[in-house]
């Protein structure tokens, strides 16, 4: 037993010593905006040891959206870091005792489950040879939409809204948080912004959706008829490809 526990302790020790922590930078940024950090709740990173998807390592970003500036409107010289100490970003510690190859995931926006999106990348890390500064940046396309008017299966007396433009509202932010503004980084007359009408499983109407305030969309269609409803409402940028979706269904009762 001695014996034993001599050889268990020392295959344990020289585990320990062989290990080598190497510290990753993670970040998150959206497509054709900024970092994903405190404000959004962060972004969740998973590193897995891509042999048998063992996780090394897990944990969310944090820290500011970055320097507006810098991100946006400077050049990209190679080189040049477009993030900075307060970017948000995740900083993985692995402990590795050879070079291992693994598979970085991020999934964000996590608060919001209908823009969620899954990105990921593979790479080699070696021991002890950290990636930190910028470090690995993973790109998150996409809108995050919200409908606010009507509610998820709100119940509305025809006799409240006959004969008056019924409402339709949204607010539509970017995958990091920046907003959506007229003239403003992110101009509201570059997006996109529509709802598809359909009554008991029928289409209706195309709608369109314009700025009010910041973030705010809305729009509004003439319901005649009782029935079940269901909006489609989404954003889309022709340049950059972004795009973006959510649904509501209500009803509409006499």
């Amino acid at each position: 037993m001695r014996i034993l526990l001599f050889i268990t302790v020392f295959l344990f020790s020289h585990l320990m010593v062989s290990a080598t922590e190497t510290k990753v930078m993670i970040r998150a940024k959206a497509r054709d905006a900024k970092f994903i950090g405190t404000s959004l709740g962060g972004a969740h990173i998973i590193i897995r040891n891509k042999l048998n998807q063992r996780i090394l390592a897990e944990g969310k970003t944090t820290g500011s959206t970055g320097n507006t500036d810098l991100i946006m409107k400077t050049p990209k010289v190679r080189g040049n870091s477009i993030a900075d100490e307060q970017t948000g970003g995740f900083i993985a510690a692995v402990d590795i005792d050879e070079p291992t190859f693994v598979n970085i995931e991020v999934i964000s926006p996590l608060n919001s489950k209908q823009a969620q999106a899954v990105v990921s990348t593979e790479l080699w890390l070696i021991p002890g040879k950290h990636i930190l500064g910028e470090g690995i940046i993973l790109e998150i396309p996409g809108y995050i939409i919200d409908i606010l008017k009507p509610r998820t299966h709100q119940y509305i007396a025809l006799n409240s809204i006959k004969d008056k433009p019924f409402l339709f509202q949204a607010n539509i932010v970017m995958m990091c948080g920046c907003v959506i503004e007229k003239g403003g980084v992110w101009n509201s007359d570059d997006i996109e912004v529509k709802g598809i009408l359909k009554k008991d499983g029928k289409f209706i109407k195309n709608i369109d959706l314009s700025l009010v305030s910041t973030n705010l969309f809305e729009g509004s269609y003439v319901i005649s008829s009782p029935g079940n409803y269901e909006l489609v409402l989404y954003a889309y940028h022709e340049k950059t490809g972004n795009t973006g979706v959510d649904k509501v269904n209500y009803v509409v009762f006499e």
